[in-house]
């Protein structure tokens, strides 16, 4: 089984071997954003009927809840521009003052379009209130950075994190790809306390049964 976490590119690569069991894969962090892999996990178990979805029917196109909660990114800014880069070598391509255009592109092409799939799928099956995205695009300074921590930078964060639960909650625009705020939503935190409320009951319909 694969798996990952959104700074797999920041941290060095490491796999993890099963210590005990008949399970003989190895563990890779592979992708930038976790949400797509694990919709697609609970979609290959309900296909193959194992594990706890092994009752449900595949075409079933609803009772997938998924909260996506990002780490944050820094506000958006015009770094290149098609005139200069064409200009550029291969080495300027992957450093360039300071920066590294490359991987930058890449970076933000995954997690745009992982958003904009994600936000597709769950629209398409006319679901997309069970598709929570929680982000703040719009960090700066020591904020937006991965690996300052801080007392005072990790009490900034906080209180940024208190601060994106009173925003509105927001959704892609299906149009553009831009996340924006939903006209007259729900507060991030509002939405949360609803996903809680469905986890609550799935689990008291389970114990049930």
């Amino acid at each position: 089984m694969a798996t990952g976490f959104a700074l797999d590119r920041f941290f060095s690569p490491h796999s993890l071997a099963p210590s005990a069991g008949p399970a003989k894969e190895l563990f890779r962090s592979i992708l930038n954003v976790t949400a797509l892999l694990a919709i697609s996990e609970i979609r290959n178990q309900i296909r193959m009927h194992t594990g706890e979805f092994a009752d449900v029917d595949p075409t079933q196109r609803k009772g997938m809840l998924v909260l996506s909660l990002g780490t944050g990114e820094a506000k958006y800014e015009e770094k290149y521009n098609a005139p200069t880069a064409a200009s550029w070598s291969m080495i300027n391509w992957v450093y360039n003052s300071g920066k590294t255009p490359l991987i930058d592109m890449f970076s933000s092409a995954i997690s745009d379009m992982v958003d904009y799939h994600i936000s597709t799928l769950f629209e398409s099956i006319d679901s997309k209130e069970y598709y929570l995205r929680i982000q703040d695009d719009k960090l700066n300074g020591d904020a937006a950075s991965v690996d300052i921590a801080t007392t005072q930078n990790l009490q900034r964060l906080k209180e940024i994190g208190a601060e994106l639960l009173k925003k509105t909650e927001s959704r892609v625009n299906m149009d553009t790809g831009k996340y924006e705020e939903i006209e007259g939503g729900r507060t991030n935190e509002q939405a949360l306390a609803h996903f809680a409320l469905l986890l609550s009951n799935e689990r008291k319909n389970r114990q049930t049964k």
